[in-house]
């Protein structure tokens, strides 16, 4: 019997009413479910993404879009790391809208994404700002489960960035990685050797003021190579290492770093993180 593929889809919108932030908009389906759990004293509101049916499967589709309005701030994460199982041959999507108005923050940490031996992914992070809007966004990528022994040698992985400003596009990227991925993988030119890698971004007008402050946080992260640099109001930094552990404590290291720098906010993370 052929299974038939899932689209979910989740809305997530805060406003700032009455003199702080609250939840405006929320709509969310089947397998994509939204938590919103009680964020630690001092810190922002939160809402947390759920996967209810465990990871994705070939021909799956999850749409996410997000926003916060001016003068709002929260923080969006995921419960637990994303799973792309092995496809047998359609590709699975990730797409997600993130749009920051003027005078807003918005944070979308989610946890880490395994790919799986054989799977087919294609993911697209869309960042919106208007005016002095503020963000921090990332992604991180596990190749395979280690804990079983798991490389991944072939399948697809597309992730892809585009970053927006006033309707004016400032920046896109895009991992392109298809068929035979143990080259690339392995190449010293390419991944070297590499179990997992992330990316963060910082958009603000300021961004490029932040830069040698998280280079100078990054040199004493241990088991990952860390590069960063700054253009246009956005702060890109990339993180490599051998095993995902090294990677998800650098990204969670410089997200809290970037958290306290460019906005204030404790020099935490969520609950969930430290599960």
């Amino acid at each position: 019997m052929k299974k038939v593929a899932v689209h979910g889809a989740a809305t997530v919108r805060f406003e700032h009413r009455h003199g702080a932030t609250r939840l405006a908009t929320l709509y969310h389906h089947d397998p994509l479910r939204v938590l919103l759990p009680d964020p630690r004293a001092g810190d922002l509101p939160i809402a947390v993404l759920v996967t209810t049916s465990g990871g994705l499967v070939g021909g799956d589709r999850l749409d996410v879009a997000l926003s916060a309005g001016p003068g709002a701030a929260a923080l969006v994460t995921t419960q637990a790391a994303g799973k792309v199982y092995r496809s047998a041959g359609p590709d699975c999507r990730i797409d997600t809208r993130v749009t920051v108005e003027a005078g807003g923050w918005l944070e979308w940490m989610p946890q880490e994404a395994i790919v799986f031996e054989g799977s087919r992914l294609r993911r697209l992070t869309r960042l919106e700002l208007e005016g002095d809007a503020r963000l921090i966004a990332g992604e991180m990528l596990v190749f395979g489960r280690a804990a079983f022994g798991e490389t991944v040698t072939r399948g697809l992985v597309r992730d892809a960035w585009e970053v927006v400003r006033d309707g004016r596009l400032a920046w896109a990227d895009a991992l392109h990685m298809d068929g035979d991925l143990a080259e690339t993988l392995a190449h010293p030119a390419g991944f070297g050797g590499a179990g997992a890698c992330a990316t963060l971004l910082h958009a603000a007008p300021d961004a490029a003021t932040r830069l040698e402050a998280l280079r100078a946080a990054a040199e004493g992260l241990e088991g990952v190579r860390v590069g960063a640099t700054a253009f246009d109001g956005l702060l890109v930094v990339r993180i490599l290492g051998g095993e995902a552990r090294p990677v998800r404590g650098a990204y969670a290291a410089l997200w809290s770093h970037l958290r306290s720098a460019a906005a204030g906010l404790p020099v935490r993370l969520p609950r969930l993180w430290e599960v």
